[in-house]
């Protein structure tokens, strides 16, 4: 089964109590969607695995090396489609998971799960809190300052750009775009 959007975020919210982490869900969302729409491919299934990639987070917290390990049993309980499974193990590829993406969805997941959280991070710190004058030079700025979002891996950033075929800078500027209708949702 493919999820409607609303039973994606009905299986996360069983599983994900923190307002983060469904800001979180929410922005891959968006992002996932959008660059679907660069692809030509389904938004609604890109947008879902957006939704459910990280439904284990909270219960792999305190293991992250178990995060993407526990999401295929609580997805298939939920009789969600494989090709949806796979895509939500592959965004940990080389981090927790050994399931390498192999498609544009999954490589596209891969890249802009991290890169989400830096562009937010970056409008968040600028003085309209907002992502509507958030340009690709500050993003790169900030990029540079390894203190800055230190949580976001930028190899996995880059790597995944990479892996998309696409300059990295294109995919900072699409990330940014695709966030931007949304960053009330997103907790901006």
């Amino acid at each position: 089964m493919i999820p409607t959007r609303e039973q994606a975020y009905d299986l996360l919210r069983q599983h994900n109590n923190e307002t983060s982490h469904i800001h979180h869900a929410a922005a891959v969302e968006a992002a996932m969607r959008h660059f679907a729409g660069l692809y030509g491919e389904d938004p609604d299934l890109w947008g879902v695995v957006g939704i459910l990639h990280d439904i284990d987070w909270e219960e792999t917290a305190s293991a992250p090396e178990t995060h993407c390990h526990i999401a295929p049993e609580i997805l298939r309980n939920a009789g969600v489609d494989e090709n949806i499974i796979h895509a939500v193990q592959s965004h940990g590829f080389g981090i927790c998971t050994d399931v390498e993406p192999s498609n544009n969805l999954e490589r596209t997941l891969f890249t802009i799960d991290e890169l989400t959280g830096l562009i937010i991070t970056a409008g968040l710190v600028r003085p309209s809190k907002s992502l509507a004058d958030l340009e690709l030079k500050s993003v790169k700025k900030k990029w540079k300052d390894k203190a800055f979002a230190r949580g976001v891996n930028r190899d996995i950033i880059k790597q995944g750009a990479e892996k998309m075929n696409m300059p990295l800078d294109n995919v900072i500027n699409e990330t940014i775009s695709a966030l931007r209708p949304v960053e009330k949702s997103i907790g901006l």
